[in-house]
């Protein structure tokens, strides 16, 4: 007899909380380290939406400091951007993702995983 998976839902509001933490918190969640089934090459059925991501806690002083790099691939193409730079030309939905794909081991379930966040501003 074949065992019936049900995709679970789990909503984190992000109203007054640190973005570390509702990263931290998401992506204990998608690995599936909070359910006793966890299996380490399996990524889990379960959706992860955050609601209320523009009302996240976070200062002047990180919106202004916390820099985010990429590279171009090109000789002197290292940019920068800050939070609140970020946050104004994408939204607050770009650096939760950000800190989430970091939070999440780097192998083949990282995107099937990422593929199961969900943000709401």
């Amino acid at each position: 007899m074949e065992k019936q998976t049900v995709k679970k839902e789990y909503v984190i509001d992000a109203t007054g909380q640190a973005l570390g933490r509702i990263a931290s918190e998401a992506a204990k969640v998608l690995r599936g380290k909070d359910t006793v089934e966890f299996i380490n090459n399996i990524a889990p059925k379960v959706t992860v939406k955050v609601i209320n991501a523009s009302h996240i806690d976070a200062s002047q002083k990180k919106l202004r400091e916390k820099i985010y790099t990429h590279y171009t691939g090109h000789p002197g193409g290292l940019r920068k951007t800050s939070l609140a730079r970020m946050i104004e030309k994408k939204g607050w939905e770009e650096p939760i993702k950000k800190a989430v794909y970091g939070m999440l081991p780097a192998n083949r379930l990282r995107a099937v995983m990422m593929k199961n966040l969900i943000i709401t501003e």
